[in-house]
């Protein structure tokens, strides 16, 4: 085998190792979705922030419109229940999942979901 022969070769491997180690590290990433209660924008701050301050979350974004959480989370390290315990330790009820009464107690007034009054209060006003 000549010199050349054998550089070549050996780049083949390292390349196919290199390409084999870039799929199974695409893999350990999953998605998920979930509804949690809010009313406002820091409402959407603390949930995100609970959701980020989670050990293997890298993404979380939360809709105040729609009220549904998008998360992008390493499996290995983490997984909803985990997430879903941080969010209702931050005082936000997630479906089939109420905080406790002492976590809701600390949210803001104005992030009171729960109040009839507060969630109108976030209602979109109409032009009259």
């Amino acid at each position: 085998m000549t010199k050349t022969t054998k550089h070549m070769k050996n780049l083949i491997i390292i390349i196919l190792l290199l390409l084999g180690t870039t799929t199974f590290a695409q893999n350990k990433n999953a998605k998920a979705s979930m509804d949690v209660d809010g009313v406002c924008g820091m409402c959407k701050a603390r949930i995100e922030k609970a959701c980020l301050n989670t050990k293997g979350v890298k993404f979380a974004t939360w809709s105040v419109e729609t009220h549904e959480l998008k998360l992008i989370f390493d499996e290995r390290k983490t997984n909803t229940e985990i997430i879903k315990k941080q969010i209702l330790g931050a005082g936000h009820d997630v479906k089939d999942e109420k905080a406790t009464d002492e976590a809701y107690a600390q949210v803001h007034a104005c992030c009171k979901y729960r109040d009839e009054a507060v969630k109108d209060d976030h209602e979109p006003k109409e032009d009259k």
